[in-house]
């Protein structure tokens, strides 16, 4: 064999394996943004600055969540939570506040029951955001707003979307939709 003829075997065997790599990248790449939705973009954007690095992040969040034995509830576990988030709910017309800072402890509490650990802020909504990613989005900008009105930056229209953001999470996370208040209903 020439030596010309083994660089060009040498040359197609790099070459099948690169386009073999890229391959399996793009799959990889597909399968995050698929899964994660406007999570994987975020994770680019806001946090690691680059596709490979948030990607890894990702994964890694997988492999975290899927460690930590999440259950579904319990149906006296379930009925408890919606009905505290009903009386939050209503509680909201006199004291909008109050009912955004519990809608808060509520939507952890649930997830701790479910097997999510509850730390802090940020690592409740990656772990969160694994199997729920279409939901996240919802917890973070509830969160910004409960944090905004900490410096009594919101008002009552802010506090009320807080609620629906809180709530989207909650109902996705109880695996039910909370009825509402009697006095609300029409």
């Amino acid at each position: 064999m020439s030596s010309v003829t083994l660089i060009l075997i040498v040359v197609a065997v790099l070459a099948v394996a690169a386009a073999v790599w890229m391959y399996f990248e793009k799959q990889r790449t597909q399968k995050l943004r698929s899964k994660f939705g406007p999570e994987y973009d975020r994770a680019i954007q806001e946090q690691h600055g680059n596709r490979k690095r948030a990607e890894m992040a990702l994964e890694s969040r997988e492999k975290r969540v899927e460690m930590l034995h999440i259950r579904p509830l319990a149906r006296e576990d379930r009925d408890r939570f919606a009905e505290a988030w009903r009386r939050e709910q209503a509680r909201f017309v006199d004291d909008p506040r109050g009912a955004v800072e519990k809608a808060d402890v509520l939507v952890a509490d649930v997830m701790k029951t479910r097997g999510y650990p509850v730390s802090d802020f940020e690592q409740r909504a990656a772990d969160v955001s694994v199997d729920h990613p279409q939901f996240v989005e919802n917890y973070r900008a509830a969160h910004t707003i409960a944090l905004r009105d900490k410096n009594g930056q919101a008002g009552t229209e802010d506090l009320r979307k807080a609620m629906v953001h809180y709530r989207v999470l909650f109902e996705h996370l109880l695996e039910q939709r909370v009825a509402e208040p009697q006095e609300v209903r029409r």
